[in-house]
């Protein structure tokens, strides 16, 4: 990783008010999402697992379906694995739930007419995928399309994996794309190394945005814990919420 330790996604993470403070995040370049989007006619979204592609730029799929782009969100995984040994919640199950939150969820972001793939990886296993991954969208990928996936240091293999296989495609078909980090915000600091040769573009969010993204994270109810039954240790507690609730959302270029 270039000198950069490898991150860890463990304990509570780099608390979201640390963030809101930092002169990194004062000095992200800001940009109008319909300066981002134009030329733009379809937005592709890539997400290791159903609740990243929200989390990450759900402001910015609602606001690209209002301005008229058509939106393909491309489920690498189903995410099936996020509670093992969980009687109840079973891979199968899981898998089940996690495509109906999703679809859920693009409802609560206006996307109704929003087309979904789910590519059946393996979860944990996105690595092994990725060569498949990467043919899949050199297939389906055209001209006027804005290529979006998880950041390549986000700190899981899994959105590594797919940073890597999102990065080959659009180069070979030439295609804009952009990342967006998930769990950099939990493990990095604004003092991070693995910032310091990124190029970040923060695109704010309108209130009706904002509210309607909450709306839709809420909607993954096996990975907030508010689903039935429990889930002992759920993905997205209130504090790591917090993260991708905020005004904005900020990707890589």
């Amino acid at each position: 990783m270039d000198g950069v330790s490898a991150p860890r996604i463990a304990g509570r993470g780099t608390a979201e008010a640390r963030w809101l403070r930092s002169a990194w995040l004062r000095r992200v370049p800001r940009i109008a999402a319909r300066t981002l989007l134009e030329g733009v006619r379809r937005l592709v979204v890539v997400a290791p697992h159903p609740d990243d592609e929200v989390l990450g730029c759900g402001g910015l799929m609602r606001q690209a379906a209002a301005a008229g782009c058509a939106i393909l969100v491309v489920s690498v995984s189903d995410g099936e694995r996020c509670c093992p040994g969980d009687p109840f919640w079973t891979p199968a199950r899981l898998r089940r739930a996690r495509r109906r939150e999703l679809r859920a969820a693009l409802d609560a972001l206006g996307l109704a007419t929003a087309r979904t793939v789910a590519l059946g990886a393996a979860d944990g296993r996105v690595g092994a995928a990725s060569a498949r991954i990467t043919r899949w969208l050199r297939g389906r990928l055209r001209e006027g399309d804005l290529l979006l996936a998880t950041w390549a240091l986000d700190g899981h293999p899994d959105h590594a994996a797919c940073a890597r296989a999102v990065r080959i495609a659009a180069e070979a078909r030439g295609v804009r794309h952009l990342e967006y980090p998930v769990w950099g915000w939990h493990w990095a600091q604004p003092s991070s190394p693995a910032l310091r040769n990124v190029r970040p573009l923060r695109v704010e969010l309108p209130a009706g945005v904002r509210a309607a993204k909450r709306r839709a994270i809420a909607c993954f109810a096996t990975q907030t814990g508010d689903c039935l039954p429990a889930i002992a240790v759920p993905v997205l507690p209130p504090h790591v919420r917090r993260r991708f609730e905020r005004p904005f959302e900020v990707f890589f270029a």
